[in-house]
């Protein structure tokens, strides 16, 4: 007993890391060849046939991407109050997409968004405005989620950040390619058993070590375990102002910018096309309703969770790094800067870490990022753990990269080969069509991967505003008004999208500029990420304005709205 207590405690970080990771990989390799996918319906949609059980925990999954695991938690740890934006926008906008959009979307009946606004606006140019807007939307997501597994791979297996992604990418690859809905489905099933458990052990470790209250949720609001009777909160409070910074507890954020964020964050969720997928891959429209009502729960979990972590994990590392010799920090430290997400710069030669919000005088940068997956090392917690948080990273980043990669196959084999350059197609040629899409959707967020764009939750917050802008006017005036017509639909996703990509190109990226313009220059003082909240305003009205002076839907296609609104539905698909 004792000699396997010793192995256990010898084997170290990167072999923990190395048989958690392999048996998760192995496990997700095995349920993909369990359920292959040998028809479009079952690529596409998993069958339709997936319990409201299944379905729950592989759209939670799907859901809580390496934003939500690795990076909302390192936002908040830095933003403190700021940071809630992110809880809010993104537990709002899947309560949003549960209610409102979820059991409708289902009634029509299509496998992708595409396919629903090529159907409902009568259009291919309409189809085609939606395969690009689904595209870009996917590829911004996706890049997010490739940094996560670079950061994870680069940091506990100690492998070149590019073998890393291309190890995680080579491994969505073959579940996607081979097993479709299905197989993401079920890989998924597991995949949030591990980021959940992965996520929570830690936070129950290190809420105990701090506050001696097992539960996070309720520690980061507790007094501290060392009996000097203060609270948790407050202690942050006073290491924040002391280094300068602002109090954790108080926002910086405008109201309208924290408005137009917290909005465009929740549009944007109910117009995510991998996660609007998932409400098909059900029997019927009331499975849809209760597999969404499931995943909520399953998510509530995390997100309940991460505002304690934040607190938790700020707090160890001011009091682990600041005004501490380098010459004395500890082991995490170095092997981070190894990665690059943490550098120090001695600028005064004085061999002590200065952390300070003065950026004259600071001389260490951390990657937000990094604060989840550092967080069990900081806290000195057994290696096993921080390995599972590793494993747990890895899951959350390859589930909704598989779940996004589907969407672009299928977008680009059933919206634009099927449905508008090649009708003609067989089933079969279909489905190799989709499987090469995949292939060449893998190596351009493989690409990303390598060449990221900016910190995980930021290019996800992106995407959001993306869709906010494209899609969720199209969706609800589909839905809920049927005189909306192709001509105003199409009009404006065009202005919508447009307006957001020339916002994030000039703000975001500063590609019209020689340096990134000041944020005294946001229009209406709205940043980047909330942006997508004034497009989608932009896309409501000229889609009003444009349909007024032009004519009508069909008549089948205002019957067909009418129908898919009848609350009756909550029995059979009609499709």
């Amino acid at each position: 007993m004792t000699n396997s207590i010793m192995l256990v405690e010898s084997l170290g970080v990167q072999n923990w890391t190395y048989i958690l990771v392999g048996i998760t990989f192995a496990l997700y390799i095995s349920i993909a060849i369990w359920s292959r996918a040998n028809s479009t319906k079952e690529f596409y949609v998993a069958g339709g046939g997936v319990s409201p059980i299944a379905n729950g925990m592989a759209t939670a999954a799907d859901w809580m991407s390496a934003a939500s695991f690795i990076s909302m938690a390192g936002i908040i740890s830095f933003a403190g109050y700021d940071g809630a934006v992110y809880l809010m926008g993104w537990t709002g906008g899947y309560v949003l997409l549960a209610l409102l959009l979820a059991p409708y979307l289902r009634k029509f009946g299509k496998f992708t968004v595409p396919d629903f606004i090529g159907d409902r606006y009568y259009s291919k140019t309409a189809r085609l405005v939606a395969v690009f807007c689904a595209l870009l939307v996917s590829f911004t997501y996706v890049a997010g989620q490739m940094r996560g597994v670079g950061i994870v791979f680069s940091r506990f297996l100690e492998v070149d950040i590019n073998t890393g992604v291309i190890i995680g990418m080579l491994i969505v690859l073959f579940y996607a390619v081979l097993g479709g809905m299905k197989g993401i489905t079920y890989t998924q099933v597991a995949q949030y058993c591990v980021l959940i458990f992965a996520f929570m052990v830690p936070a129950i470790f290190i809420s105990i070590q701090m506050t001696g209250n097992p539960i996070p949720q309720l520690g980061f609001g507790s007094e501290l375990a060392d009996g000097s009777g203060t609270y948790l909160l407050d202690k942050l409070d006073g290491l924040s102002t002391e280094l300068g910074f602002a109090e954790y507890t108080e926002g910086s954020k405008s109201l309208i910018d924290v408005f137009a964020i917290t909005l465009a964050l929740m549009v944007g969720t109910a117009g995510l096309p991998h996660v609007i997928v998932r409400f098909f891959t059900v029997k019927r429209v009331k499975d849809a309703r209760k597999s969404a009502g499931i995943a909520l729960l399953l998510i509530v979990v995390l997100y309940t969770t991460a505002p304690a972590v934040a607190v938790f994990a700020r707090t160890n590392m001011i009091e682990t790094v600041s005004n501490q010799p380098y010459a004395t920090v500890p082991e995490w430290f170095k092997k981070w800067e190894t990665t690059g997400l943490i550098t120090f710069t001695d600028k005064n030669n004085d061999g002590i870490i200065q952390y300070v919000a003065d950026n004259a005088k600071n001389e260490l940068v951390v990657d937000r990022d990094i604060m989840v997956l550092a967080n069990p090392e900081i806290a000195n917690l057994p290696e096993w753990v921080i390995a599972l948080v590793a494993a747990g990273g890895l899951a959350a980043a390859l589930s909704t990269a598989a779940g996004l990669l589907l969407v672009i196959s299928a977008s680009v084999s059933h919206d634009l080969i099927k449905k508008i350059l090649k009708p003609s197609i067989s089933e079969k040629g279909e489905l190799v069509a989709a499987r090469l899409s995949a292939v060449g959707a893998v190596c351009i967020a493989g690409y990303f991967g390598i060449n990221p764009p900016g910190f995980v939750a930021a290019v996800v917050a992106l995407a959001f505003g993306l869709a906010a802008a494209s899609f969720f006017p199209a969706i609800i005036l589909g839905i809920f008004y049927k005189r909306m017509n192709k001509e105003g639909a199409i009009a404006g996703m065009v202005v919508g999208i447009t307006t957001m990509l020339l916002y994030m190109i000039k703000y975001k990226l500063g590609w019209f500029d020689e340096v990134l313009p000041d944020k005294s220059e946001w229009w209406f003082g709205i940043s980047p990420e909330g942006f997508g909240t004034i497009a989608m305003i932009l896309n409501f009205i000229v889609s009003i304005v444009i349909m007024t002076f032009t004519p009508k839907p069909p008549k089948d296609v205002q019957e067909i709205v009418e129908t898919i609104r009848i609350p009756s539905g909550v029995g059979q698909a009609t499709h």
